[in-house]
């Protein structure tokens, strides 16, 4: 038996257009967030290199979006990281936190200028304070779609992204990239983390405005 409805059109009833109030679990996320102490192991010819960085995330509210009777709240982001005293982009990613509120879902979808893109699902309840997401490569619904170079060269077969909302008003995220190189047999967990701090309030979404 199918999860879906039959009705594959009729829009949920009676929404409630504040995005803010109806973030579940994303709520701690919103906002503008800067976080100094980015650590990042990527995979270098002479092996494994560790990188600190210094990170801006922009998370702001999007209106309701419904697929049919699916209704999702979430957070458009902007992440933007530099390596400490320089200008130049080190990493730039966008995309969309999603929540659903009558499963329990959680979504990431990102897209960075190497030309790769990724979509990440997990569960959690409203008031949770962690959770965790998954991609995985060859997946019809939640994958990772890349250029022929990098499945060639450094081959994405997971992505893994485990969120935590700290007590003092913080969050945090630990992310494992596990890569096939060309060459190499092991897998290689390329990890970045971060602790991110609030300098400034998200701004309400369209129709709540």
């Amino acid at each position: 038996m199918s999860e879906f409805p039959e009705d594959i059109y009729t829009e949920p009833a009676n929404i409630d257009v504040d995005t803010l109030k109806n973030l579940g679990p994303l709520t701690g996320m919103a906002g503008i967030w800067h976080g100094v102490r980015g650590m990042d192991t990527k995979p270098k010819a002479e092996g494994p290199k560790q990188q600190v960085f210094v990170e801006r995330i922009e998370l702001q509210p999007i209106d309701p979006q419904t697929n049919g009777p699916q209704l999702f709240y979430g957070l458009r982001y902007h992440t933007q990281v530099v390596k400490p005293d320089q200008v130049k982009t080190y990493h730039d990613q966008i995309g969309y936190w999603l929540w659903e509120p009558a499963t329990g879902t959680v979504i990431q979808t990102l897209a960075i200028p190497r030309a790769q893109t990724a979509m990440a699902v997990g569960r959690a309840r409203a008031e949770d304070q962690s959770f965790e997401l998954v991609a995985t490569r060859g997946s019809d619904t939640y994958g990772i779609c890349s250029t022929p170079f990098l499945e060639y060269a450094f081959k994405t077969v997971e992505y893994r992204i485990k969120v935590t909302i700290n007590p003092d008003g913080t969050w945090s995220y630990d992310e494992d990239t596990v890569l096939m190189i060309r060459g190499k047999t092991e897998p290689f967990h390329h990890t970045d983390r971060n602790i991110l701090s609030k300098i400034a309030e998200p701004t309400p979404n369209p129709l709540a405005r």
